[in-house]
């Protein structure tokens, strides 16, 4: 068995003694776990390249390489400048208490322009601060530099867990580290879960309305409860303005002074529900059920559904005193036997609307689109200054 005498290049100092076997690979490999390199040639004293592991004798002294040109020690004692970042600087960080133990060009090579670079690429330019152990001074959190370090190592993102992403990220952009910001960033966008779209339920809803006091309007601006069960329940006051409330079941539900300004409303059932002084400006409640529903306050406060789109709604039954429909589409809607005494029905679309039993006394219908409405067995008669402009 052959041995022999391992050094860095260039160095004469602190030389590994191994055995020789194998091939030049196998050599190269134990060079690189002996050493800490990552051994790609190996020269002798003269500066030959050994090509053939054939070539190597007992007790030969050889000095191995990364890549770079043979250095010889005995002229060059001082690696040239161009070399300061290789694997023979070892150095000790102190960062925040905890000491990292690295190589020049780990923190040099592979971001060139970041700080750290900056700060070990010549020795003394940066003026580091060292401690008693004479590790360099850092200032910074340790558990968002392990990261870092690492990275620089092998080119990999790890983080153990429990480790804020964003605490690493911060300190990638202290350092200036602009790859990994980039690794960073699109982890932290992967990590982050999905908006939840879904609806609201009762049963979450429920939980709201009870740590609510029942003098305070609840917001519920521009919520999801498509298709939730909301019958029976106590919404008084409630802001409902530009929420989704589609094919919602709100039957026996009571609304009085809730703001449905905008909402969206479409095929839901509101049947025998409470909606004294509600605000429905602009909202859309096509094909909704709205039989036997009160929207008469006795106080005088009216019902404002000015501009609302109530296609194909079934209101028969309601009670309307007042309530304002200007501008509102109607078409095709059943308001049989609605109670629509002193309605303002101004603009209103009515085409195909079936009123029929309704009272429409002292109901304004100036303007309103009345072709195909069904008028018969009217409670009162409708005059004709009603639907003179």
């Amino acid at each position: 068995m052959r041995r022999v005498t391992l050094f860095l290049n260039g160095s004469p100092k602190n030389g590994k003694v191994v055995a020789v076997y194998g091939t030049l690979s196998d050599l190269l490999s134990v060079a690189s776990s002996k050493l800490g390199i990552k051994a790609t040639s190996v020269y002798n004293g003269k500066g030959g390249l050994i090509d053939d592991i054939a070539l190597i004798r007992d007790d030969d002294v050889l000095f191995v390489c990364e890549g770079e040109p043979f250095i010889d020690p005995q002229t060059d004692s001082k690696p040239p400048e161009g070399l300061l970042g290789s694997h023979t600087d070892w150095l000790t960080l102190n960062v925040g208490g905890r000491y990292f133990t690295t190589t020049r060009s780990t923190l040099v090579n592979k971001e060139p322009d970041s700080m750290l670079a900056h700060m070990f690429k010549d020795k003394g330019v940066w003026g580091n601060k060292q401690d008693h152990r004479g590790a360099f001074l850092i200032d910074r959190s340790p558990e968002y530099f392990e990261p870092i370090l690492n990275y620089l190592r092998h080119g990999q993102l790890i983080v153990n867990d429990g480790i804020n992403l964003l605490g690493v990220l911060e300190e990638a952009r202290f350092f200036g580290i602009d790859s990994l910001i980039e690794h960073l960033e699109v982890a932290i966008k992967n990590s982050q879960p999905p908006e939840d779209h879904s609806p609201i339920s009762r049963k979450e809803f429920v939980r709201f309305l009870l740590a609510t006091p029942t003098k305070s309007e609840l917001r519920c601006q521009g919520l999801n409860f498509s298709g939730a069960d909301l019958s029976r329940l106590d919404l008084r006051y409630i802001n409902f303005k530009m929420a989704n409330l589609s094919r919602c079941n709100l039957a026996h539900a009571n609304l009085c002074c809730a703001n449905l300004e905008r909402a969206d409303l479409s095929g839901s059932v509101l049947d025998c529900a409470n909606l004294q002084g509600v605000k429905m400006l602009c909202s859309n409640a096509e094909g909704a059920s709205l039989k036997l529903c009160n929207f008469e306050d006795p106080s005088g406060l009216k019902a404002n559904l000015e501009g609302a789109n109530l296609k194909g709604v079934d209101m028969e039954g309601s009670q309307m005193t007042g309530i304002n429909l200007r501008v509102a589409t109607l078409k095709n809607a059943k308001l049989k036997n609605c109670n629509l005494r002193g309605a303002t029905l101004a603009g209103t679309d009515l085409e195909n609307c079936d009123l029929s039993g309704c009272d429409l006394q002292e109901a304004n219908l100036r303007g309103s689109n009345v072709k195909g409405a069904i008028f018969e067995e009217m409670l009162t008669p409708l005059h004709m200054s009603q639907s003179v402009r």
